[in-house]
């Protein structure tokens, strides 16, 4: 239990300081890209938030069915300003393209998105290992919206990097738009709360759990879980 909450005070600690950074970054550079990520990581601190508060609370012993609730709440709040998000940044990279606005290299971007794909690919993994210790279905959900910050670095790499090195000025905005596909998926992810790991999941496709670890299942459409939810014990 307190190596999942260190993990978590861990991802709400890294993704304010990588807002502030691609934001700042952003304005500076006039990049789209770089200022979806940013924005992305403050929603995905909040996420990380709810999360802490979630463990805290059944390490407590609180009553399980008013975790869920109150949770289920949270989770609608996040997925909320996750579509808002994706509107927002399908708006403002179309507006760019079509202006030809010429985003300028960012060395700062460059180096945060390079850091941000180490640092969440770790963070995917350790917290996959915590939720099966644990049989925690939050924590495997929220593993799930790490691994999309993986993706979204990746392509923020890409689009800022193949700006800076070849001056492919579309490259930053085109980014922003591929952005728009991670960001929507966690954005219903965290409405329905079904972030477990099903076949045909983008988790499951893009970051396949490790040899022997067990992962939730479908039944019947709907994700289920042979574990248990974690309750503090």
């Amino acid at each position: 239990m307190r190596h999942a909450l260190r993990l978590e005070y861990l991802t709400v600690g890294w993704n304010v300081v990588e807002g502030v950074v691609a934001v700042t970054a952003a304005v500076l550079a006039g990049s789209v890209a770089l200022l979806g990520f940013g924005i992305d990581s403050f929603v995905e601190s909040a996420s990380g938030g709810v999360l802490v508060w979630r463990l805290l609370a059944e390490r407590r012993g609180a009553n399980p069915a008013e975790v869920e609730r109150l949770d289920a709440r949270a989770r609608k709040l996040v997925g909320a300003s996750l579509f808002l998000l994706a509107a927002y940044v399908a708006f403002d990279a179309t507006t760019a393209l079509w202006a030809r606005e010429e985003p300028r290299p960012s060395v700062a971007g460059l180096a945060l998105a390079a850091v941000s794909v180490v640092a969440m690919q770790w963070l995917a993994r350790a917290k996959r290992r915590a939720a099966k210790r644990l049989g925690s279905r939050a924590l495997e959900a929220d593993a799930f919206q790490t691994t999309a910050c993986f993706w979204l670095s990746i392509i923020t790499l890409a689009g800022v990097g193949m700006n800076a090195a070849l001056g492919w000025w579309w490259a930053d905005p085109l980014a922003a738009l591929g952005m728009t596909v991670f960001i929507g998926r966690e954005g219903l992810e965290a409405w329905r709360g079904e972030a477990c790991g099903c076949e045909g999941d983008l988790a499951a496709v893009l970051a396949p759990a490790a040899a022997g670890e067990q992962r939730c299942g479908c039944e019947g459409g709907t994700c289920s879980s042979s574990r248990a939810d974690l309750r503090g014990t």
